[in-house]
């Protein structure tokens, strides 16, 4: 397992622009009954000098909801696609999108969450796979 540390929620910068209710009230409902434990950490890595969210924005957005301000975290050493992140970090600061507050007002119903958000990264990483296979030509 890897190593688990504390980090204020307004220090983490968030990769995405929208947060499904149906996920939310998922991740509430387990926090309901079995705790903030029962959540594993959330993974961050470090990209353009700033901390960003790979995964986990759902359960972080329960926490915020919660009224606490420091949420577990690890730093993800997966194989990333880090362009990918880039661009919708860059989406996030275009929108004044700076941490997970910021996403209050974004928490939407989970059929607007995969047309609004799964579509728009599906067509971002078809071009960024298009690009890719013109510069290997």
């Amino acid at each position: 397992m890897k190593k688990a540390f504390l980090l204020h929620l307004d220090k983490i910068q968030p990769s995405q622009l929208y947060i499904s209710q149906a996920k939310l009230k998922s991740v509430l409902d387990i926090i309901e009954k079995k705790g903030f434990d029962a959540l594993p950490p959330i993974p961050v890595i470090k990209l353009k000098g700033l901390i960003v969210y790979t995964d986990g924005h759902t359960r972080a957005m329960a926490v915020c909801l919660s009224g606490l301000e420091k949420v577990p975290v690890y730093w993800d050493e997966d194989e990333l696609d880090l362009q990918a992140y880039e661009i919708c970090v860059d989406w996030c600061l275009d929108e004044g999108i700076k941490s997970i507050s910021d996403l209050k007002d974004r928490i939407i119903p989970h059929s607007d969450y995969e047309i609004l958000w799964y579509e728009r990264c599906k067509k971002m990483q078809e071009a960024l796979e298009n690009e890719r296979k013109k510069e290997r030509r």
